[in-house]
C-alpha cells in the first residue's frame, strides 16, 4: 500500500467539519474540484467509502467515522512533530533576557541559569536587577522577554508560580534566648525596622491587622541589607521575606511568625508579545515542567 497523503486527511478532516466541499475548499484556499479529488484519491487508496453525499451535506460512513479518529490522531502527531522539530531549531542560538528583584536574582536564578545554559550554551541569558515595577516596565518596553516579581500582577502580564518565599522575625542575639516559636504577645514587646518598600510593608501591616495586633516601628529602611545589619547591632527586629535577609549573619537570630505570611515569587512575561522558543524553554526550566519536568528522565541532570 502507498503511503497515505497527509494533505488528503487534512481536507477530509476539513469537509466532516464544515459538512460540505464547497466551504471546506474555501477553507483551504483551494477549489472544490481539488477537494473532491482529494477526497476520491483517499477513497480509492483505501479501497472504502468514506463520505456520503445528501442533502444535509457531507456526512462520513460508519468506517468513514472510524479513519477518521485515526487520521485526528495522525495529525495531531503531526502537529507534535513539528513542534519539536521548530523548538530545537529555536534553540540553537538567540537569546532569553530576564530581570529580577534583587533576592530572586541573588539566591533563585543563578543555579537555574547555569542549567540553561550548560543545555544551552549557544543561547545568551542575560539578567537585569530591578525593584518589581522596574521589572514590569522593562517588559512593557520589550527591553526583557521574563521577569521575577512577587505575584499577583496585572492582567497585562501572563504569570506563573515559581517559588514560595516565608516573611521571617528577625531578631538581634543580644535579646538573649528565644523561644522557637514565637507568640504574639513576645513580638509585641519589639520595636521593629520596617522595609521601606510598599508591597512587603503593606503586606506586614495588613498581616498584623488581620491578627488584631499593632506593630510597632522605630525605623524604615529603604536597602534590606541595612535592616539586617541594623538587627544585628541591636537596634531592633525586622520583619523581611527570607529570600530577602539572606545570608544571615551571625548576629541574628531567624524565627518564623506565629501565624505564617508568604509572598509568591512568579514568573511573568507580557501577554500580548510573542517569544521564540528560547523564551519557552526558559519559562519551562522556571516551573520544571517540559524539558525540566521532575518526572522527565532528560532532566536527571538537573536534580
Amino acid at each position: 500500500m502507498h503511503s497515505i497523503n497527509i494533505f488528503h486527511l487534512q481536507i477530509l478532516l476539513t469537509v466532516v467539519e464544515e459538512s460540505s466541499f464547497s466551504t471546506a475548499a474555501l477553507k483551504c484556499d483551494i477549489s472544490q474540484s481539488a477537494v473532491s479529488r482529494a477526497i476520491a484519491t483517499l477513497e480509492d487508496h483505501l479501497g472504502v467509502s468514506l463520505l456520503t453525499r445528501g442533502r444535509f451535506g457531507a456526512r462520513p460512513t460508519p468506517v468513514g467515522d472510524r479513519i477518521i479518529a485515526h487520521a485526528r490522531q495522525i495529525l495531531q502527531c503531526c502537529e507534535r512533530i513539528d513542534y519539536e522539530v521548530n523548538l530545537a531549531k529555536g534553540l540553537q542560538g538567540g537569546s532569553v533576557r530576564v530581570a529580577s528583584f534583587r533576592s530572586a536574582a541573588t539566591h533563585l536564578l543563578p543555579p537555574l541559569m547555569v542549567q540553561f545554559c550548560q543545555r544551552f550554551p549557544r543561547i545568551e541569558v542575560t539578567l537585569t536587577e530591578a525593584d518589581p515595577l522596574g521589572v514590569e516596565r522593562a517588559l512593557r518596553e520589550g527591553l526583557v522577554d521574563i521577569g521575577l516579581v512577587p505575584l499577583p500582577r496585572s492582567e497585562e502580564f501572563d504569570t506563573w508560580e515559581i517559588a514560595r518565599d516565608e516573611f521571617v522575625v528577625l531578631l538581634p542575639k543580644s535579646v538573649g534566648t528565644v523561644s522557637p516559636a514565637l507568640t504574639w504577645e513576645e513580638l509585641s514587646t519589639y520595636s521593629f525596622i520596617l522595609y521601606n518598600y510598599a508591597e512587603c510593608t503593606s503586606a506586614v501591616r495588613k498581616h498584623w491587622a488581620k491578627w488584631g495586633q499593632s506593630l510597632k516601628v522605630a525605623y524604615e529602611i529603604k536597602e534590606d541589607s541595612t535592616i539586617v545589619s541594623m538587627v544585628a547591632q541591636g537596634l531592633g527586629a525586622a520583619i523581611l521575606p527570607k529570600l530577602t535577609a539572606m545570608p544571615i549573619p551571625e548576629g541574628v537570630v531567624v524565627r518564623s511568625l506565629p501565624e505564617p505570611l508568604e509572598r509568591v515569587v512568579g514568573a511573568a512575561v507580557l501577554a500580548s508579545a510573542l517569544h521564540p522558543p528560547a523564551v519557552f524553554t526558559f519559562l519551562d526550566l522556571l516551573r520544571q515542567t517540559g524539558l525540566f519536568t521532575a518526572e522527565n528522565p532528560d532532566s536527571a541532570e538537573s536534580r
